[in-house]
This record gives structure tokens, sequence and C-alpha cells, in this order.
């Protein structure tokens, strides 16, 4: 596999392009955005992985560049910024996936891994469909019927959840687990609500309600 690593911190990229090498890739070092983007465009990589800043042209400015050039190589970002606000832009302007500095060298090599086998097996999945529900998970927007709905980001995530999830009955726990990353159950009505308000955002003024409440077990969300 063939990488290329777009990295203005001298020191940060002699690291990764070690520690890569190292787990058996090919990588290639760009110091920024304007000569990474060169690289990119001769071809042949299979993930790019990019810091978010940089001089002469940033990471937002190099993926708009390729993706507007057609070029759908998964792209990680790497970037100090890790507001959500910070996170979606990066997701809007291309980029398959997202990590926060610092990290763990462990987990790069675990998301690059992840990218690269959603290349092989047919690309990245950047729109999820439900009946008359859609999804557009780098634009991050949601429409039902070709109307916008406007979700708040725990929203957001949560119907994602019950899209991936579509005709099955997902329980509190697994909610809890997936969408909040709470490894207990705390004992509050944070589920109901959110549940609540998403009904009332995707199914208010539709003939057929999506979403389900299944007796005893969870949710479901229904084409």
């Amino acid at each position: 596999m063939r990488i290329l690593v777009v990295e203005d911190d001298a020191e940060a990229a002699a690291a990764m392009v070690r520690g890569l090498s190292e787990a058996g890739y090919q990588v290639t070092h760009a110091v920024d955005g304007a000569y990474g983007l060169l690289e990119a465009q001769k071809g042949g990589y299979d993930v790019y992985v990019v810091d978010r800043m940089m001089p002469r042209l940033d990471g937002i400015g190099m993926v708009e560049t390729l993706r507007g050039g057609g070029d759908q190589t998964p792209v990680l970002f790497l970037s100090a910024l890790g507001e959500v606000e910070d996170r979606i832009t990066g997701l809007k302007a291309g980029a398959d996936d997202y990590l926060v500095k610092p990290y763990a060298f462990a987990e790069l090599i675990a998301r690059v891994e992840a990218l690269a086998r959603r290349r092989e097996t047919g690309g990245v999945q950047t729109v999820l469909k439900v009946g008359d529900l859609e999804m557009n998970l780098i634009a991050r927007t949601v429409h039902r019927a070709g109307q916008e709905i406007d979700l708040q980001p725990r929203e957001f995530q949560l119907l994602e959840f019950l899209m991936r999830h579509a005709g099955q009955s997902v329980t509190r726990t697994m909610l809890l687990e997936k969408v909040w990353e709470y490894h207990f159950d705390p004992q509050t009505n944070v589920i109901d609500v959110h549940i609540s308000r998403l009904r009332a955002k995707i199914d208010k003024g539709f003939d057929h309600a999506m979403l389900q409440t299944v007796r005893g077990a969870g949710y479901r969300l229904e084409p």
C-alpha cells in the first residue's frame, strides 16, 4: 500500500514516515499542501494522510482541489483542531476520516488500514438511504422526500446508527455504547429525549412514520 503523508512539521513527519514504513507501507512525504497536491496528482496512492494546517496551501484547500478534480483516494485529516465544527469542516471538504492530535500511533495505523479496506471493497460509503430518507455523510446533510432536515450533531449520529441498522431493532444499550459511548446505563432519559426530537424532525408532516418504538426491545427505523 502506498501512502502520501502531507505534513509541514519535520519531526512529526519523520516519526510518521518511520512508523508507517516499519509497518510495511511505501511512504512518500510532502512538506506542505502545495507539494502534496502536486505529488497526489501523479496518482498511484492508496491513502492520503494530510495535516490540516500548513503554509502555502492548507489541508482543506488541498483536499478540495483533489476532490474537485475527481480524485476519490481516501483522506485522513490530522489536526490539533478537535471541536465538532472543525471535524465537520474537514469532512465537508472531502476527508473520509479525522484524527485529532495528539494521537496514539496505533490508532493512526488502524484508521489508515480501515480506509484502505473500504477502498478495496468498493469505495468509501458516503451516502446512506432508507426509503425516501437520505443522509450524506460528507456534506452532513439529511433529506426526506427531497426536503432538508436540520439535525444537531448528536441527532445526526443517532440517525446514522439507526440507518446503518435499518429494519433491525436496536436496544437502549446499543445506542448508549455506540452513539453516546457510555459503557454503563446512566439512568437518564437522554435517549428518550433525542428519539422524540428526531422522530418529530424526520416523521412530522409525512404519511409514513419511519422511527418505530419496539416494545420491550428498543427502536427500529423502517423504510
